[in-house]
């Protein structure tokens, strides 16, 4: 206690004789020593080295306890050794005041410089974040940034991805802020696909510039977080399932099965059947989880031997996704009922025709046949064609569905008709067999053009004749039909043979007389008739009329001159002419 108290004397004395010698003046001394030097390494002198035999040339006044605890000072000689290891991040520098016998004052400051002895450190080792699998390129997420307590370039300076950066899917970018921080983001470098890579377990570097370099790590867990990109699956587009007519309610039938890559609710599906599109009675029903179909009432071959369904895979997610596949499920029977048949034309009306124009291979009508016994001896079905005159055939992939094709060329004109016979028949014991008639009527096409009865006509008018006056009726024909055969007639317009004179009926072809008609400027006439059907396109021919313009007395002789005026000599002989008129 009464050395404290010794203690506390002590520096009152110094603070007064501080504040006595601060008038004397003051001197300062830099000192700078690195950090985590040898214990015992000089640091330097208070002032010039030189010792006195006086006495302790110094008296040191310490600024804080750390100079007494760190530093070794010599009060004769004013060395300033260290005591410990320093370290610039525990305390950067040292403050004392040394009073020398002259009476001044020196103010000693001891830096302590910095070493890279600190590695960047991240606050944690690992760091988890999610990105959706639809986020945008280049979006951003802040990651927690590398903190190195040494200074400048010994500073936290640069990061890099080490490892984990699956198809460069991320990238770095950093910045720094007034605090000196190098603040860090994750970028997205590319398109992210959960489906794909659902997880990144990117490790980041932190490095400072020190040579060699310090260097911390941080591992950056990413999960990749669902959206409903991807709908459901089908492990099969169709399905086929075979079940007699007998079946009891309940029984199963298959089970489909689909897959979605989606997680959670976006991957969970369900199943139904479309009724809009397929079963609308009913007689199926669908496990909505398992997707295994049963029967739901009872069936009849005879009613309905195939059942087409449409089953729907739907996901669970906020927009779900769907998709639909066919199941084909055949009904059988064991009886002994005769094939059937069933036509289906393919003319744009579903009738029995086909166009003349149609070319070799181009359909007629789909055959459908059914055996309504299921034994195996009765259910393979042999389709013939007969009749048409090899005009036609028969074509299958299967044995069931038939196509009616064109095998030849057709033209109506020529036979507009034909009689088609499909038998089917079973390969039973006995065999049993069904038919079909078919009444097929092929439709016409514009391919004739209108036929005159003869290529010149002949005809007479008197030149007298008014206007309206029938000269002769022109007929033409087309092999066609309906509007392909309907024939209009027009006078083509010729006015060096004065058609103009002349009318023709559209309908009938009656040519007659339009204006007065005149022997004298154009005795026979030449008209051009044509004929054009009303196909699409039309097709046109023409005929020739020559019209013979009978004269008539009309015309009273007419001298050249009204007057005529001759002079004749007196001994002109006789008999000589002296004026023609």
């Amino acid at each position: 206690m009464m050395r404290r108290f010794g203690d506390m004397a002590l520096i009152r004395q110094l603070m007064v004789l501080l504040l006595v010698t601060a008038a004397l003046g003051e001197h300062v001394r830099d000192l700078e020593i690195s950090e985590g030097a040898p214990v015992g390494t000089r640091i330097g002198f208070i002032g010039d080295g030189a010792s006195s035999d006086s006495g302790p040339p110094y008296l040191i006044v310490p600024v804080g306890s750390a100079v007494e605890t760190d530093l070794a000072i010599d009060k004769s000689t004013g060395e300033i050794r260290t005591k410990v290891l320093l370290d610039r991040e525990k305390r950067a520098s040292y403050s004392l005041v040394a009073i020398p016998i002259s009476g001044d004052n020196i103010k000693v400051l001891v830096n302590v410089l910095d070493e890279n002895d600190n590695a960047p450190t991240f606050p944690t080792a690992v760091m988890n974040i999610e990105f959706p699998e639809n986020t945008p390129r280049d979006v951003k997420r802040t990651l927690h940034p590398a903190r190195d307590m040494d200074l400048d370039i010994f500073n936290t300076q640069r990061y890099n991805i080490v490892s984990g950066n699956v198809n460069n899917a991320f990238r770095l970018s950093s910045h720094r802020e007034r605090d000196g921080v190098l603040y860090l983001d994750l970028q997205i470098n590319g398109f992210l696909d959960r489906e794909t890579t659902a997880s990144y377990s990117l490790v980041i570097e932190a490095l400072d510039s020190g040579t060699p370099p310090l260097r911390g790590e941080m591992t950056v867990n990413i999960t990749i977080q669902d959206v409903n990109d991807n709908q459901p699956i089908f492990n099969q587009s169709r399905y086929f399932a075979v079940i007699p007519e007998n079946a009891t309610v309940g029984t199963s039938i298959l089970q489909v099965f689909a897959t979605d890559n989606d997680a959670g609710e976006n991957g969970q599906i369900e199943y139904s059947i479309n009724r809009r599109q397929s079963d609308r009675d009913n007689m199926f029903r669908i496990d909505s989880l398992t997707g295994q179909i049963f029967v739901n009432k009872p069936l009849d071959f005879e009613s309905k031997e195939m059942h087409e369904l449409v089953v729907v895979a739907k996901d669970h997610g906020l927009q779900p996704l769907e998709t639909t596949a066919f199941v084909s499920i055949k009904v059988t029977d064991v009886n002994d009922n005769q094939p059937t048949i069933n036509v289906i034309f393919l003319s744009d009306d579903a009738t029995p025709k086909i166009s003349e124009s149609a070319q070799p291979g181009e359909f007629v009508a789909r055959i459908s046949v059914h055996d309504p016994d299921s034994k195996a001896e009765y259910s393979n079905i042999n389709v013939t064609l007969t009749g048409g005159d090899g005009r036609f055939g028969l074509t299958t992939r299967d044995n069931i569905i038939y196509l009616v094709i064109v095998s030849l060329p057709l033209d109506r004109e020529m036979q507009p008709n034909y009689t088609l016979n499909v038998i089917a028949t079973d390969t039973g014991t006995p065999p049993l067999h069904a038919s079909r008639t078919i009444n097929l009527k092929v439709t016409d096409i514009n391919d004739n053009a209108p036929e005159f009865s003869q290529d010149v006509y002949y005809a007479n008018v008197m030149e007298v004749s008014d206007p309206g006056t029938s000269v002769i009726q022109i007929f033409a024909t087309d092999k066609d039909e309906g509007n392909n055969s309907a024939i209009t007639y027009f006078l083509f317009d010729t006015p060096d043979t004065h058609s103009s004179w002349f009318h023709v009926d559209a309908r009938s072809g009656l040519i007659t007389t339009k204006a007065h008609v005149d022997c004298e400027t154009d005795p026979v006439p030449q008209l051009t008739i044509v004929a054009t059907d009303n196909g699409f396109p039309p097709l046109s021919s023409s005929a020739t009329v020559f019209v013979t313009i009978h004269d008539v007395n009309d015309n009273e002789p007419i001298f050249d001159q009204s007057f005529y005026n001759v002079s004749v000599a007196e001994n002109e002989v006789e008999g000589r002419c002296i004026l023609k008129v």
